[in-house]
């Protein structure tokens, strides 16, 4: 995977870590809520419920996260140049698709 183009230091996320890290510990937690109610034989439909949650809050922080990506990783790439850009364009776009699946 190649990481150029992201100063190095940090990715595009570093400004907004703390709130991605609340977020996910907030999806941690309703997943171990899902697990609750399978132990304790709760209502399927209730339980698939709390899955579509989950599944629509990760998908909020993964497209968050390209975003960042994009404005962060990608930008610095087209400043770079014609092959820093393509690498970078094609990264995104394979990623788009696994996100997409």
């Amino acid at each position: 995977m190649n990481h150029d183009n992201c100063d190095h230091d940090h990715y595009g996320y570093i400004q907004d870590k703390q709130r991605y890290l609340a977020r996910l510990k907030r999806i941690e937690g309703q997943v171990r809520g899902i697990q609750r109610m399978i132990d304790e034989d709760q209502y399927c439909i209730d339980i698939l419920t709390q899955v579509s949650a989950v599944s629509s809050a990760l998908k909020g922080v993964g497209l968050q996260l390209l975003d960042d990506h994009m404005r962060h990783c990608v930008k610095n790439a087209v400043i770079e140049g014609d092959e820093a850009a393509d690498v970078k364009f094609k990264e995104v776009s394979d990623a788009i698709s696994r996100f997409a699946r």
